[in-house]
């Protein structure tokens, strides 16, 4: 274990992040036992209501689990893990792990255009009005970022329109993975951010409460960034 000395004062925020990093970097392996509360507060330096409170939010976040007589082992995160562990796995140690960016996309591209499917099915009465709002934004936008961020806008009230509580925090996951990469992103994004008549083919099919129009024109304006992205990503792991 890579585990060190604490030494800011928020130290159960700070003992829960050493620990992840070495769950999913595979420091810490599946079934492995971490050390007592005891042995975990003498290598951290800190104390011991700082080590349960950390191992708690480890244990609700599915990373580890309290055993009978009180022995934590590490749990596959892979099973039993939420959505909430997708930006830390992106990048770890500066470096983009290219299959959670596949797996990103592919969500994207099966997600979007049900989500637009299902906001044409229960659309809300505001809904067609907000979106043309933001298409309008998204053709004055002329910052390759900013119409990324324009762009996120019109599929957050594309969500709403949904109302699915489980399409709407996915969705929250992955912006906030997405986010922080908005600048990488710029070039590849461009064409499809810089499409408002896409955007407003999806917009139109939902004021028309027309399901399968919405589900084919978010496709048809999601599709073509994913399989470049898909492309370049399959190239990169080529040249590696």
């Amino acid at each position: 274990m890579a585990l060190h000395p604490v030494h800011r004062r928020s130290v159960p925020e700070d003992v829960f992040e050493q620990i992840v990093g070495e769950v999913l970097s595979g420091g810490m392996q599946p079934g492995e036992p971490l050390p007592s509360e005891r042995r975990l507060a003498e290598v951290l330096g800190v104390s011991r209501p700082a080590i349960r409170e950390a191992l708690k939010r480890l244990t609700a976040a599915g990373l580890v689990d309290v055993r009978q007589g009180g022995v934590t082992t590490v749990r596959d995160f892979r099973h039993h893990a939420g959505l909430d562990l997708l930006p830390r796995l992106l990048v770890r140690d500066g470096v983009i792990d290219t299959a959670v960016v596949r797996s990103i996309l592919e969500t994207r591209l099966h997600n979007g255009p049900k989500v637009a499917e299902l906001a044409a099915r229960r659309r809300p009465a505001d809904l067609p009005d907000r979106l043309d709002a933001v298409v309008a934004d998204l053709a004055a936008a002329a910052d390759p970022v900013a119409r990324q961020r324009v762009a996120l806008a019109f599929w957050d009230h594309v969500v709403d329109g949904a109302d699915s509580i489980a399409f709407r925090l996915m969705f929250n996951t992955l912006r906030a993975t997405y986010e922080p990469a908005l600048d990488a992103l710029a070039s590849m994004m461009a064409d499809e951010v810089g499409r408002p008549d896409a955007h407003r083919a999806v917009a139109e099919a939902i004021r028309r409460s027309d399901p399968a129009a919405a589900e084919q024109a978010a496709r048809a304006l999601l599709e073509p960034a994913t399989v470049a992205l898909l492309g370049a990503l399959t190239a990169l792991e080529e040249n590696r």
